[in-house]
């Protein structure tokens, strides 16, 4: 069973930075694409960011210029970096891992960005 685990949401200001990590129980260059959502309170769940396998990038338009995401396959980890953070922002962000069909998903972690 895959497991993903992420760290790093905290409460921060407006215009902060915040770095969420993901790491996976497995080798993360076996996944053919990774990813970052999010889901703000009363809201539908988000696709942020993903990154394949070879390192493409993709974003939602909401966090382009302000996001990176990045792959680290020594220590099995992706990374969220988060700059010129939004009240907007304000979130569960959850890892998911994508293998031939079948999609992994971490337990979230919290990201609160207060005004």
């Amino acid at each position: 069973q895959v497991q993903l685990v992420e760290s790093g949401g905290n409460l921060v200001q407006t215009g902060g930075s915040l770095r969420l990590s993901c790491t996976a129980s497995e080798l993360i260059f076996s996944f053919n694409a990774m990813a970052w959502y999010r889901r703000a309170p009363g809201k539908q769940r988000e696709l942020v960011a993903t990154i394949t396998s070879t390192g493409g990038t993709r974003y939602a338009d909401s966090v382009k210029d302000r996001f990176a995401v990045s792959r680290d396959d020594a220590k099995n980890t992706v990374f969220l970096q988060m700059n010129g953070l939004k009240p907007e922002d304000t979130a569960v962000y959850y890892c998911a891992a994508d293998r031939f069909g079948v999609r992994y998903w971490g337990q979230g972690t919290q990201v609160t960005v207060s005004s």
